[in-house]
């Protein structure tokens, strides 16, 4: 579990689990494969499959249940906000701007890696009214008007940056005690929640999920390696230049 630190270290990369950059590799080599796979039609009719039992599996209480949940995933006005928000409760009272660097780098990594594979791979989503055999195909060429962002599920990615941002403000800002079960639960539980509930209601195809499992673990590896305690800041803002958490 992340902790607080009054000991300010060298800047290097932070440890993350498992160590190395083989499994960074590995999540990489995963979500190439996944869209290889769907640009020759490999996984084409898993999604099919998974869509038309989707749709045939909706009763009332266990959809809008889904519905429910699926609101966790929300970034623009409720994970941001959220993580800003502790963010400025962390600097405000260890009199410290790094927390803020932290939300920074996550919105900025999302925003620069997310948003373009959206619009590179032009993909609909699995409600899309056009017809399901074209509706699938990523790399598509889709009209105008039609809804060409699915792929990865930006709500899956985001569960997975968003709310382990979220479990480092909170582990600062009990000062280290924060349970290890509470931050595991952050952790995880939102990102399984998305995943299924996204592709239960057809708001992302099956392997929209898998493949922002893939990125979005990358990115969170790749934002928890940063060294947010010890980078460098200007003259103006060393007035506010305290560590707010440490790494195992």
């Amino acid at each position: 579990m992340l902790k607080p630190s009054a000991v300010r270290r060298d800047l290097r990369l932070r440890p993350v689990r498992p160590a190395g950059w083989w499994f960074d590799a590995l999540l990489l080599v995963g979500f190439g494969a996944v869209t290889l796979a769907l640009a020759t039609g490999a996984l084409l009719g898993l999604d099919l499959a998974v869509r038309e039992w989707a749709y045939a599996h909706h009763p009332a209480p266990i959809y809008w249940t889904a519905r429910a949940f699926n609101l966790i995933g929300q970034g623009g006005w409720l994970l941001t906000p959220l993580a800003g928000a502790l963010a400025l409760a962390v600097a405000w009272r260890g009199r410290t701007v790094r927390p803020l660097l932290l939300v920074a780098g996550a919105f900025v990594l999302l925003y620069l890696t997310v948003g373009p594979l959206k619009v590179l791979t032009d993909r609909a989503a699995p409600s899309s009214n056009l017809p399901p055999a074209q509706s699938v195909r990523i790399f598509n060429d889709l009209p105008p008007t039609e809804y060409d962002l699915s792929y990865p599920s930006g709500h899956v990615v985001n569960a997975i940056l968003w709310y382990g941002v979220i479990a480092v403000l909170l582990t600062a800002l009990t000062a280290g005690r924060l349970h290890p079960r509470v931050h595991r639960l952050i952790r995880f539980a939102p990102p399984a929640i998305l995943l299924v509930t996204t592709t239960y209601l057809n708001f992302h195809w099956l392997t929209d999920g898998v493949s922002a499992l893939l990125i979005g673990l990358f990115l969170d590896r790749l934002l928890h390696r940063v060294p947010w305690d010890d980078l460098p800041l200007p003259g103006r803002l060393r007035a506010w230049d305290r560590p707010f958490t440490s790494y195992p």
